[in-house]
């Protein structure tokens, strides 16, 4: 037979085959559990370990022994949620890397289409523009901007409708049917 081993202090004992039995017939269902909670093996295995270490060490404050799987669940629910509370600080805490900037003459690209698009514009009838800046630029309803312009939404539909085909004309872009 076995010497006893004591674990975490002389009040409380177990031997080395008890603590090696629990492990036997807890350890596969305690993984997957923490599995599932964490989505990676790995950690959920090392969430068990600690577990198994925690009870290893605590054995002595463990009033009834035959009560050890529901501490170790217990244990390992309590690790997972403390490892997905830290993965949130972490990402919460990540900085973004800027994506690579964009040419020279990406941005001289971009400056000349808002040029033509100004210009476009410029040459539509009054109505038209300010229906069309009042929704792409504002973002406003067709309500909002029916208050705004003091017509009525049916009015303002037909606003953005002749603005929009007249500013594909003024530049060269296709309208889709």
């Amino acid at each position: 037979m076995m010497e006893p081993v004591v674990l975490g202090g002389a009040v409380g004992r177990a031997t080395a085959g008890e603590l090696a039995d629990l492990y036997r017939s807890e350890y596969g269902h305690l993984v997957r559990l923490a599995t599932l909670l964490l989505g990676e093996r790995g950690a959920g295995e090392e969430v068990v370990q600690d577990a198994f270490v925690r009870l290893h060490l605590g054995w002595r404050r463990l009033r009834e022994p035959d009560k050890a799987p529901a501490w170790l669940r217990s244990a390992v629910l309590n690790g997972a949620r403390s490892r997905l509370r830290h993965r949130k600080v972490q990402r919460r805490h990540l900085t973004v890397v800027p994506g690579p900037a964009p040419s020279a003459e990406a941005g001289a690209l971009a400056g000349d289409d808002h040029r033509r698009v100004v210009a476009a514009l410029a040459g539509l009838p009054v109505r038209q523009r300010e229906a069309l800046v009042l929704r792409y630029y504002l973002e406003l309803s067709e309500a909002e901007m029916a208050a705004a312009m003091g017509v009525a939404a049916g009015t303002v539909k037909t606003h953005l409708h002749r603005g929009l085909a007249a500013l594909a004309v003024a530049l060269g872009v296709e309208e889709e049917r």
